[in-house]
């Protein structure tokens, strides 16, 4: 039997009270009737966003006589002009944070766009990916930094807006994203490096460019594919599928769960889901791989992506991710319905081509087997469960120390606590907990608590999931736990200046593919690190979200 979960339960007096199990007891009970609880008004500013996405590609095709309009839709569609001005609009989306991860799905209440306010800013904090080099390295935003990201908005903005796009239009967007990513490498991922600025790099190299982009699609999904190859995904559909709010059926939602509400493991339906799910990431790049020409081949290809793609849009995902796969459909029917004669052979530049080997093989086999090395974006491991990720624990009331950054937004719960009554305030934090406890990694939460916080008691503390603790420092965030990770921690604390045991950050690595286990690391802001060890999978598979400490593997819970 479910829990009576009445929005008292989420009173702040009352929850206050509650220990991390009975918290997570009651969060994941929630979870499993309601999700995250999205209104219909939250589903409707990402559909307009959306229409406006695609508008706004509309407009810019105009540009171009002949492109643009709806008469003659069919005709322009596949000229190569439309196809560079949607991913460069893609780029120029993403990178000013209008794309994923904004919005009310993308854990974002006020404001819903954060990015470029926070670019545009001088002395918001950054991540170089060379802190010590001269110029870009630092802590916190120069008026340098925010040159070069303006004037890589520009030059895309400029592209956009050409009859035909010239390669010095082009060139100047790669110096541009260059430059600015390596004064914040947060940039580079929030521009989509491994798949628009790839793009964008094969229109102004390649011989043949069209005959490059299809690399560039074709690893996207076949290493999302890869992804998948992963305990951790099943918990993923169970997890996506029961957050999808037009899905009223209560039975439906429990069907999604072993015995809910005491087992919350993926069931058997779960299971198959993510079976299928993966079968057509890799269905879809291995037949349209030998795709030469209009025929049975080229159909069943396209049938693969738009069930791939179809189905994700279907289930309303958390991180909106709406606009870039609407890009990938259009990659699918422009690449290989509209061009299916050309050979992938015809790169026509050796430079690019070893790019291309770099960039969609050899960072993606070094990103799975060493996740902590590559970002999980560059390793095109897409929404398989299988990420880094953090747990940012605030004891007392010193997250107000974060105040003394300059940010674009505060942290998510005191997003919620301004927008929301106080009820709701708790029920939405509830819901986010249990979204994390409910994927396999995030069960090394209750497994590391102990030593976190010691021999305090949980109450004293304040969680913050580090997906949300990047969105407000970083100004983006997109599931990739690296930005919230010590790197990110050591940038705080020279900012804000913790005193020891006033914040414990959890640091949960991502698996090594063929890997049976979890690194994890747990420091303090002032005093380093705590602990650190490795999580076997089968341990974290046998754990409640809500079991605190170790527990025996085949012990019942």
């Amino acid at each position: 039997m479910g829990m009576d979960l009445g929005l008292s339960t989420f009173s702040p007096q009352e929850w206050a009270k509650k220990g991390f199990t009975e918290r997570v007891r009651v969060a994941t009970a929630e979870y499993m009737s309601r999700g995250l609880g999205y209104r219909l008004r939250d589903y409707g500013f990402h559909a307009v966003k959306l229409v406006l996405f695609i508008v706004g590609w509309l407009f810019f095709c105009r540009f171009t006589p002949g492109l643009g309009t709806f008469t003659n839709f069919r005709e322009w569609i596949f000229q190569p002009i439309a196809f560079q001005k949607a991913f460069i609009w893609g780029s120029l989306v993403e990178v000013t944070g209008f794309g994923c991860m904004c919005g009310p799905l993308g854990l974002k209440v006020w404001p819903p766009f954060t990015a470029c306010l926070h670019f545009l800013r001088p002395g918001t904090t950054k991540l170089a990916p060379f802190p010590k080099l001269p110029i870009f390295g630092g802590v916190t935003r120069t008026f340098v930094d925010v040159a070069l990201y303006a004037g890589l908005l520009v030059a895309l903005f400029l592209c956009l807006i050409q009859t035909e796009i010239s390669s010095a239009h082009l060139l100047a967007v790669v110096i541009l994203f260059v430059l600015a990513g390596l004064g914040d490498k947060t940039i580079w991922l929030a521009g989509r490096v491994e798949h628009h600025f790839a793009m964008i790099l094969c229109f102004l190299f390649a011989g043949n460019w069209i005959a490059a982009t299809k690399w560039v699609q074709l690893a996207i999904w076949f290493w999302a594919g890869v992804s998948k190859l992963t305990p951790a995904f099943p918990y993923v559909v169970s997890i996506m599928a029961t957050n999808n709010s037009f899905i009223k059926s209560q039975s439906m939602r429990r069907a999604m769960f072993v015995n809910p509400p005491n087992e919350m493991g993926p069931s058997r339906l779960a299971k198959t889901m993510a079976f299928m799910g993966g079968f057509l990431e890799f269905a879809t790049p291995l037949t349209l791989l030998f795709v030469t020409h209009h025929g049975p081949l080229l159909y069943l290809g396209l049938t693969f992506a738009l069930l791939l793609h179809g189905y994700i849009l279907s289930n309303l995902p958390i991180a909106a991710v709406f606009e870039w796969n609407v890009l990938n459909i259009y990659a699918a029917f422009f690449l290989f319905a509209g061009y299916p004669e050309i050979s992938l052979f015809d790169v026509g530049s050796v430079p690019l081509s070893i790019y291309l080997l770099v960039a969609l093989v050899v960072l993606p086999v070094i990103g799975n087997l060493f996740p902590s090395w590559v970002s999980f974006l560059v390793s095109m491991r897409y929404y398989a469960g299988n990420w880094a990720w953090n747990g940012w624990l605030f004891r007392d009331d010193s997250y107000l120390k974060l105040n003394r950054l300059k940010r674009s937004a505060p942290l998510l719960f005191e997003q919620q606590q301004r927008s929301f009554s106080p009820n709701e305030a708790s029920r939405a934090d509830a819901a986010l907990l249990a979204f994390r406890t409910l994927h396999l990694q995030g069960r090394v939460l209750g497994r590391v608590l102990p030593q976190t916080i010691e021999d305090e008691p949980y109450q004293r503390f304040t969680y913050a999931d580090g997906e949300t603790v990047a969105g407000s420092i970083l100004g983006w965030n997109f599931g990739e736990g690296h930005l919230a990770d010590e790197k990110l921690l050591a940038a705080v604390q020279e900012q804000c200046g913790f005193e020891n045991g006033e914040l414990r950050v959890i640091c949960v690595e991502a698996q090594p593919l063929f890997g049976s286990t979890l690194h994890y690391r747990v420091n303090d802001a002032a005093g380093g690190r705590i602990d650190e060890g490795y999580l076997t999978i089968r341990e974290l598979a046998e754990r409640k979200p809500w079991d605190v400490g170790p527990i025996k593997v085949g012990e019942e819970a």
